[in-house]
C-alpha cells in the first residue's frame, strides 16, 4: 500500500484562548477524495490551511509525503503549493484580471512555460469547467457566482495538481449549479490521478463524490477526554452510525440541541 500523501498527528490549533482542533490524527492516501464535514466552527477551513502552510499548528505535526510542512524552507514550500490546487469558498479571484489572466495567474508565477503553451493550457482548463473562449475576457464583476466558481477551479488545475483542496465549493449555488460543481469534481478525478480534500456543508456533494467523509465536532462542545472526529468512514456509513451527534448533523434535527438549552 502507498504511504499518505498527507497526515496529520496530534494536530491542535489555538487562537488565544479558543481552541479549534484538538489531537487530529489523520492519514489521507494516494487518490483519495475525501470530504470534511461538521457544524460551523469545528476547524474545517483550518485544516485546509494547515495542510498548504498557510497556519501552524500550535501542537501536534503536519506531513506532506512523509515531510513535516513546518520543516520545509520558502523555496520547498513554494515547490509543494504549486502542486496543491486551491478552491476557495468565494473563488477568490483578481478582480482587476480577466478570466484568461485569472487562469493563466500561476502559470506565469511558476515559470517556464511559453505564451503559446499558457494559451493552450488555459483553454484547454477553461473547456474542462463548461467556458467557451468568450469568457476569457470577461472580468470578475461579470460572472454569476457559479461562473466565478468554476474560473476559480480552472486555475486550480492550469497546475496539474497532485492534490485539490476545495473549501464549501457549493457554498451561495443553486442545486443546478451545485451539481455542475460535483460532476467538475468528479470528472477532475477521473482525467488525472488527484486527491481531493473537500470542505463541505453539502450532503448533496458527500454522496456524489466521496470515498470517505471524516466529521468533526466543535471542540467547545467536547467533553475534555473526548476525540475531535466524530466519523471517519464511507458516506453510506453517516446515517446508521451509533453516536446521536452524526445523525443529527445529517437530518439537519436541532431537536435536542435546543432542549438542552432551554
Amino acid at each position: 500500500m502507498a504511504d499518505p500523501v498527507i497526515q496529520l498527528r496530534g494536530v491542535s490549533v489555538r487562537f488565544g484562548r479558543q481552541q479549534v482542533l484538538r489531537g487530529i490524527d489523520l492519514a489521507i492516501d494516494p487518490h483519495q477524495t475525501v470530504c470534511v464535514i461538521g457544524e460551523s466552527g469545528c476547524g474545517k477551513t483550518v485544516l485546509l490551511k494547515l495542510l498548504v502552510g498557510l497556519l501552524k499548528p500550535t501542537a501536534g505535526e503536519v506531513l506532506f509525503e512523509g515531510r513535516g510542512v513546518a520543516d520545509l524552507g520558502e523555496s520547498e514550500l513554494t515547490k509543494m503549493r504549486l502542486r496543491v490546487g486551491f478552491l476557495f469558498q468565494q473563488a477568490a479571484l483578481f478582480d482587476s484580471l480577466t478570466v484568461y489572466e485569472n487562469v493563466a495567474f500561476g502559470l506565469r508565477a511558476k515559470g517556464g512555460v511559453s505564451d503559446t503553451d499558457i494559451r493552450s493550457r488555459v483553454r484547454d482548463r477553461l473547456a474542462e469547467v463548461g467556458l467557451t473562449e468568450a469568457a476569457e475576457q470577461k472580468m470578475p464583476a461579470e460572472l454569476s457566482g457559479g461562473m466565478r466558481k468554476r474560473v476559480g477551479l480552472a486555475r486550480a488545475l492550469a497546475l496539474d495538481p497532485d492534490v485539490m483542496l476545495y473549501d464549501e465549493p457549493t457554498t451561495g449555488l443553486d442545486p443546478i449549479m451545485t451539481d455542475v460543481i460535483n460532476e467538475l469534481i468528479l470528472r477532475t478525478r477521473t482525467r488525472r490521478p488527484v486527491t481531493s480534500i473537500i470542505v463541505t456543508h453539502e450532503l448533496r456533494t458527500v454522496h456524489k463524490v466521496a470515498d470517505r467523509v471524516v466529521m468533526l465536532e466543535p471542540v467547545v462542545r467536547l467533553k475534555p477526554d473526548e476525540p475531535q472526529v466524530l466519523y471517519d468512514g464511507p458516506p453510506d456509513g453517516l446515517a446508521t452510525h451509533a453516536d446521536p451527534r452524526v445523525h443529527e448533523f445529517v437530518e439537519g434535527d436541532a431537536t435536542r440541541r435546543l432542549g438542552a438549552e432551554e
